[in-house]
């Protein structure tokens, strides 16, 4: 899934169209690793996203801009000092290598034009971000500064020369001929051939090499096992693929799994998963990669700022759970309680013939058809007593049978809640959710607030995520538990339609009627939307129950987002990204 050369050239032909000629309006640094750059032209605004993460370094244009820190880092300030109303005047890139520069027009403080590039280097986790003068190829800041300790090779300080990484002995598509680049491959002789293939070519992923080994031989064979068919079969395989990329009949194609989550991209269609996985066209390289990484690094950045969330979360499910377990054994050694109870009266009715010290008695159960039965008995005690410690027995397992069942139910009931919060947490999208979901598990005792105040008054509270249906229905979707429960039982009229997943945590869902009676359409695109903002997000078929707002009730003394209904329908749905995305407001 690695963003290779080849597709980073269509990126930057993509981007270069319409970014040359626009002006950098803003410069955003949402972690240490990305940056985004809000740029302003004739044709409107766009955001340019470039990260620089280990697993996910790319650039394109996006529409999921991520969250900004309160405070803006160093190197954003530094960046918005040079590039404030820099004009873009150009793209380059090394090659078929994933090294990419952006050129701008600037001015400095005094009013004097220079030349500023910006280099994003695609290196897995050696990429970097690096501001440099372009005319004399000084460096003036990077993302990650890279001195000796860390490279004898290449540093990237400040002040310093700015070089180009190390060649690799790989050979380029658009140069080299056909005939050459097979001959580079076989020589590998002990290697696969997608192996051999990803050590020959520069500037194509996993995933290509796979697929030209895919289409030469369905066994991925050694080199040296190819025939002459397959042989020839490599030359013209590499031939159509240096014809695609050469007449930019490229297109953007993500790979997807079963349940329409993507799996890996690739500039060209990807054939070699057959019927287990599908290759869907996508409207532009930009969307592809944005709608590829923003769920991944959504999670990550989520990860990294409620760490603490999800340790805490992680810790009370593990310790209810295992109350739970402790307390449904000991319901368990509470079965025999009749038991008890039995003995305890067969011992009562033949009192007169029981005497004490004996270690058992030996009664007929009327119970169970005049059956003699052996119970066991203390010699210390007289029949009496032993029938009123059998009693006494009784009756602290019905009391303790109770007690567990109440007990039980009440973990139940937490383990329920805390796990949907975590389910909340998870689709959680930047610091003000996380606060959210912070300020509830304080106001429910699960954790200290960091404030004098259990919430910061000047914080604004978080308004419901906000769709529109394709005929006109506005749908609501809480964000936490708290919000679902002023959503469903304070902002919902008695008419408004309430969804939600099926025994499935998830967040509820209202649909404003405003008056009138809600359409299919509505409700089945709802649904859709409750699935997708659920714990079922990836599944193929998803219940979804759906009622009037009118027949919810909360229980009293319930947890934050639990309600109760018992007149509703259900629909089953499939989560759609795409369509969510594109009813949201």
């Amino acid at each position: 899934m690695a963003l290779d050369g080849i597709f980073l050239k269509q990126v930057k032909n993509e981007i270069e169209k319409e970014a040359v000629s626009m002006r950098v309006e803003k410069v955003h640094q949402p972690s240490k690793e990305e940056l985004v750059l809000i740029l302003r032209g004739r044709n409107g605004q766009k955001k340019l996203l470039l990260s620089a993460r280990a697993n996910s370094p790319r650039i394109h244009f996006t529409t999921h801009a991520p969250e900004n820190p309160k405070t803006p880092p160093m190197l954003c300030m530094l960046l918005r000092k040079h590039l404030t109303s820099a004009m873009i005047t150009g793209f380059r890139q090394v090659d078929s290598d994933r090294i990419l520069f952006i050129d701008f027009d600037s001015t400095n403080e005094i009013g004097d034009r220079v030349s500023l590039s910006l280099v994003i280097e695609i290196m897995a986790q050696h990429s970097n971000i690096i501001l440099i003068n372009s005319e004399t190829n000084i460096i003036i800041d990077s993302l990650k500064r890279v001195d000796f300790s860390t490279s004898s090779v290449r540093q990237i300080l400040p002040g310093l020369t700015y070089a180009l990484p190390p060649k690799q002995f790989k050979l380029d598509l658009f140069s080299e001929s056909y005939d050459k680049i097979t001959e580079k491959i076989l020589s590998f002789r002990n290697k696969n051939l997608s192996s051999a293939v990803l050590s020959s070519i520069e500037g194509i992923s996993p995933i290509i090499s796979r697929e030209i080994a895919f289409r030469v031989s369905d066994n991925d064979e050694f080199c040296s096992e190819l025939d002459e068919n397959k042989k020839e079969k490599l030359k013209t395989v590499i031939a159509e693929i240096q014809e695609t990329i050469k007449t930019d009949c490229t297109a953007p194609f993500i790979v997807e799994d079963e349940n329409s989550r993507p799996v890996d991209f690739a500039f060209m269609e990807i054939k070699q998963y057959e019927s287990v996985r599908k290759s869907v066209k996508e409207d532009s390289f930009s969307s592809l990669l944005d709608r590829f990484y923003y769920e991944r690094d959504r999670l990550e950045r989520t990860k990294q700022r409620s760490d603490d969330l999800y340790k805490k979360l992680g810790n009370l499910i593990q310790r209810i759970s295992k109350k739970i377990n402790l307390q449904i054994a000991d319901l368990a050694q509470c079965a025999d309680r009749e038991t008890l109870r039995i003995n305890a009266e067969l011992i009562s009715a033949n009192l007169y013939r029981l005497e004490k010290g004996a270690p058992y008695y030996e009664v007929e159960n009327y119970y169970d058809e005049n059956k003699l039965i052996r119970i066991k008995a203390d010699p210390a005690l007289t029949p009496t007593a032993n029938s009123q410690k059998y009693f006494k027995e009784y009756r602290k397992a019905k009391t303790a049978e109770k007690m567990l069942t109440e007990l039980i139910e009440k973990n139940k009931e937490e383990l329920e809640y805390l796990e949907s919060v975590l389910d909340a947490l998870s689709r959680a999208d930047g610091e003000d959710e996380i606060n959210e979901i912070r300020h509830e598990l304080s106001e429910n005792g699960y954790m200290k607030s960091k404030q004098k105040d259990s919430k910061n008054k000047s914080q604004k509270t978080l308004p419901p995520k906000k769709f529109m249906s394709e005929d006109g229905f506005t749908i609501l979707v809480g964000r936490n538990n708290i919000q679902n429960d002023k959503l469903s039982l304070k902002t919902a009229r008695g008419n408004d339609m309430w969804l939600h997943t099926q025994k499935i945590h998830g967040s509820h869902v209202i649909i404003v009627s405003d008056g009138k009676e809600i359409s299919d359409l509505a409700i089945e695109q709802a649904a859709i939307i409750a699935a997708y903002n659920s714990k079922a997000r990836y599944s193929s078929q998803v219940p979804v129950d759906y009622t009037l707002a009118k027949n919810l009730k909360k229980p009293n003394g319930a947890k934050p987002g639990l309600v109760i209904y018992h007149v509703y329908n259900t629909l089953f749905v499939k989560p759609d990204e795409k369509l969510v995305e594109k009813l949201m407001q």
